[in-house]
């Protein structure tokens, strides 16, 4: 045998299970077709964030949570509606959205601490939901931000997995594309695939597909942790739900386009089950990078509560299409609402207060005072005069923004973005005259002026990621801002069927011997503990205590 543990995919949940097998004294080998620059996977240009439930830094900002509210929040999240019929998608997948928050309300923040993560005191307050106590959303803040952004998740088993390599426990194969698992007597015994071409390229940028020569490796036990269909439009157009309409003519990808989905086709090609391929989660807060990294790179913005979000016809969006609340009920209604499916974007209007206390850009590379745990230059950045370097570069370089000191001239330079001419000028003003007139009284009739208020009133939100409510039409807060949004294609909900101990299921609902999956792969675990809808913070969480789980199952095991 070439090793004790095989695992396919050197992302987070790859690295963590590698370090749970390491630490059992047995020897793993990691294959991955990309080169050593891209150990760890998306993870590394996430932000970061942390879905954990009661913690310190949470009560230190006042917040009460619980296990039970959390659970409620997962639930009314989730919707797990397959649960009928032998061998249901969703039987194992609710099992295990359970084990993940009580692992989130238990020993995650200390466990991650150990690994070496440390966290900085901001708690998020992200994915609020669709505005109902039972339904989709965060009832408080949950969204744990660390010090390093995605590498300060990614590179502490990065770290552990390159020094196991240097006492010889490890094996890394970089630039070695699995093309099928080996089968013996119905175990799963090995992989095959085709050694690529040497490539230099950059982290995250495209690599040749070339191939020089093909590979068998043997193990007791292999590991799928290939990550999910981001990168792959195509595989996003096959799975993409009628229940979100048709798919937007136009996306711009948030991950490599290395997360191609392949190993997924491969496996159910072999026998192993796939569920809930048509659920996936989207954002439709998309920037087109002005400086990218990989084909179509988009960043996401993380808003405040406090921007206008119109339809491509200028219409403001009904609740829950806010800022920052119901990430799959705003795609919804952008992708099947009749008389604006056909166009591929939406926008926000904003003033400079706004976007200097607000705006929040997705990725490590977009947030270099957590990411390099300057805490002197997060102060100055978050709480400053203007908003941080990596938005004010996005708003004087990027392709979707708008800048003007009048709503007539910010709507002019609108139409001229799109060359659709759909925006009226006298409409849109109307929006915006209404939204102001909301904000005379402290409260209000309207959903997203009461948000507003409710944001300010946690103490996280009022120092970092809500503006003072006042009128967008002040001059003295200008100038006016427009930002052209599209969607950005990320995360796969669904995937390979694991039972708790994370074992990979095969056709007939009974574990295949010698198969496991973890992360992305396997839904986040056991084929969807998400369900429908996820509450942020929650991926490289899912990512983490799948690799946890099958890495301590297999040290037990073998």
């Amino acid at each position: 045998m070439d090793a004790d543990v095989i695992i396919i995919g050197g992302g987070l949940a790859g690295l963590v299970a590698s370090n749970e097998i390491v630490k059992a004294g047995k020897r793993v080998l990691i294959v991955d077709q990309e080169n050593a620059a891209n150990l760890g996977g998306q993870a590394f240009w996430s932000f970061g964030g942390i879905f954990m439930v009661d913690t310190p830094m949470q009560r230190r900002l006042g917040v009460h949570d619980s296990f039970e509210l959390a659970w409620q929040d997962w639930q009314g999240s989730a919707g797990w509606d397959r649960l009928e019929g032998d061998h249901p998608e969703d039987e194992w997948a609710q099992k295990w959205g359970r084990a993940y928050v009580e692992f989130a309300a238990s020993d995650k923040r200390p466990w991650l601490q150990e690994q070496g993560v440390k966290f900085t005191p901001v708690v998020g307050w992200a994915e609020r939901g669709a505005l109902t106590a039972r339904g989709h959303g965060n009832s408080v803040p949950r969204f744990h931000v660390p010090w390093g952004t995605g590498t300060g998740i990614s590179e502490p088993f990065a770290d552990k997995a390159r020094a196991a390599s240097d006492a010889g426990k490890v094996t890394f194969r970089f630039r070695h594309r699995v093309d099928g698992l080996i089968f013996d007597g119905g175990r799963v015994v090995g992989v095959r695939g085709s050694v690529l071409a040497p490539d230099t390229a950059r982290r995250g940028a495209p690599s040749n597909r070339d191939v020089v020569e093909e590979f068998e490796f043997s193990a007791q036990a292999v590991v799928i942790a290939s990550g999910g269909i981001g990168g792959n439009h195509e595989q996003v157009r096959k799975w993409w739900p009628e229940r979100l309409g048709k798919p937007p003519r136009k996306m711009i990808t948030g991950v490599p386009e290395s997360v191609d989905g392949r190993m997924l086709d491969i496996a159910t090609e072999q026998g192993v089950r796939l569920v809930n391929r048509d659920r996936m989660w989207h954002y439709t807060e998309g920037l087109q990078n002005w400086n990218p990294i990989w084909p179509n790179h988009a960043i996401r913005i993380l808003p405040g509560p406090s921007s206008i979000w119109l339809d491509a016809r200028g219409r403001q969006l009904p609740a829950p299409g806010l800022p920052g609340y119901d990430t799959l009920g705003t795609l919804k209604i952008l992708r099947t609402t009749p008389d604006i499916a056909e166009f591929d974007y939406s926008w926000f209007i904003l003033d400079q207060t706004i976007i200097k206390k607000e705006f929040a850009l997705s990725g490590s590379e977009q947030n270099p005072d957590i990411t390099n745990r300057d805490l002197a230059l997060m102060l100055r950045s978050r709480l400053g005069r203007s908003a941080p370097g990596p938005v004010e570069a996005f708003k004087e370089h990027g392709a979707d923004f708008v800048v003007a000191d009048t709503l007539p001239e910010l709507v002019q330079g609108m139409n001229a973005l799109t060359d659709d001419n759909l925006l009226n000028a006298v409409e849109i003003e109307k929006v915006v005259r209404a939204r102001d007139n909301e904000l005379v009284n402290q409260y209000s009739k309207d959903a997203q002026t009461m948000g507003i208020r409710n944001s300010r009133r946690y103490l996280g939100d009022k120092l970092f990621r809500a503006a003072k409510p006042h009128q967008i039409l002040d001059p003295h807060h200008g100038p006016l801002i427009a930002v052209r949004l599209w969607i950005v294609t990320r995360k796969t909900l669904g995937g390979i069927q694991t039972d708790l101990d994370g074992r990979a299921l095969g056709s007939d609902g009974n574990p295949i011997s010698g198969l496991f999956a973890a992360g992305e792969a396997a839904g986040f675990g056991g084929g969807g503990a998400h369900g429908y809808n996820a509450l942020e913070g929650t991926f490289l969480g899912g990512c983490i205590f799948t690799g946890r789980t099958v890495g301590r199952s297999l040290a037990r095991s073998l």
